[in-house]
């Protein structure tokens, strides 16, 4: 059964809000952050249907290899078969429902540990103990459930939409943009994992990361590690780039002394992943925004460097990452959360720049838009 709204709901979710004029604009009315309604809907037409972040390649690049992951709720398997073919299945038994897998490692075959039914890494039946006298049973008929499954500079995607386009065709240059700032992402290893609880609906936390005209007011030290003059923001069809050149020199937020990368390379994929090149040693950031609630959103922040142990310059910018800029973000959108659940507040203007400087809020009425475009195929 599918989650509808009304148009008028819609309409109302709009309200001021300017599809083609981000300068003459208001955001999203403040009811899309605070009803479960309009989560109800986001999570059928937007999570359902998009391109869901999962792990680094390196957890399914040999052959066998297999890596579970909670997927909007549903436990996947991912797995990489005996032809180097990466599939993804839900990790659900044909027989009693069991899982047949958990947490990460390496396999020949898929065996449930229930009744010990055992499939074949291309997801088709091998074994069912004990099944010879039954009538009608034949084991060619039974296969896992697959669901679509890409590599993408680096890194596994899921998509529960079985008409989902293939993120190819979605993402347009995406890849070259990533490639060039980041060529070494593939060969980058996992080292730490951050997570945050936050009090505050997931879009409020999109919403301060597409926009930096927060940052010369709330991230003083953020703003040392760029040359803040340099920021640009573009959108795209379902991202948007936030470039800036690395700062020259000291800066107060963490030691860059020696590190290759002097850029700020930031992308945000819609719906909820942002993907990140830090100034400093090679390196790769993962900020993946996970609902939970109208006003719970549960954030982790993973890194890539080229050693599983951070360096003490590593460290440095986990332990400010961690004790710093998220602490300055969650105490912001959580004091909007609050502010958004009072009879104060609507709708806001978008402060816009035509130049797209780093000062401008255009990325936020893009995700706005496809946000309204997705409630409208919920409208019955």
């Amino acid at each position: 059964m599918g989650v509808y709204i009304s148009d008028a709901e819609v309409q109302a979710a709009k309200g001021r809000y300017n599809e083609t004029d981000p300068s003459a604009s208001y955001t999203l009315n403040a009811r899309c952050y605070t009803e479960q309604t309009f989560l109800d809907v986001e999570r059928e037409t937007v999570f359902k249907r998009s391109w869901q972040w999962v792990c680094h390649v390196e957890k399914v690049r040999k052959l066998g290899a297999y890596y579970v992951a909670d997927v909007q709720g549903q436990s996947i398997a991912i797995v990489r078969d005996r032809s180097g073919e990466l599939r993804a299945f839900y990790n659900v038994c044909k027989h009693r429902a069991h899982h047949l897998l958990e947490g990460e490692g390496k396999v020949r075959v898929m065996t449930c540990p229930y009744h010990a039914w055992s499939y074949n890494l291309d997801g088709n039946l091998r074994n069912a103990p004990h099944t010879d006298g039954l009538v009608n049973f034949d084991m060619g008929d039974i296969c896992l459930d697959q669901v679509k499954v890409e590599e993408f500079c680096g890194f596994i995607y899921i998509n529960l939409d079985t008409s989902a386009q293939p993120m190819s065709e979605l993402t347009g240059n995406l890849a070259q943009e990533i490639m060039q700032y980041a060529p070494d992402v593939n060969e980058l290893t996992f080292s730490r994992r951050l997570s945050f609880d936050i009090k505050a609906n997931w879009k409020n936390v999109v919403d301060n990361f597409l926009e930096c005209y927060h940052c010369p007011h709330a991230h003083k030290d953020f703003c040392t590690l760029l040359q803040f003059e340099t920021y640009k923001v573009t959108t795209h069809g379902i991202y948007s780039s936030h470039m800036a050149k690395g700062a020259k020199g000291e800066n107060s937020a963490y030691s860059v002394a020696g590190g290759d990368c002097d850029d700020h390379a930031v992308w945000w994929l819609w719906p909820n992943t942002c993907l990140m090149r830090y100034p400093g040693r090679n390196n790769f950031l993962v900020l993946n925004v996970i609902p939970v609630g109208p006003d719970r959103t549960i954030e982790t922040y993973d890194f890539y460097f080229e050693n599983p142990e951070p360096n003490e310059q590593e460290q440095q910018a986990i332990d400010y990452i961690r004790d710093v800029l998220q602490q300055e973000d969650i105490d912001l959108v959580e004091s909007v959360q609050r502010g958004m659940s009072t009879p104060a507040f609507e709708s806001g203007r978008i402060v816009n720049d035509p130049a797209g400087s780093g000062l401008s809020e255009h990325a936020l009425h893009h995700f706005h838009g496809l946000l309204l475009n997705a409630y409208k195929t919920a409208v019955k």
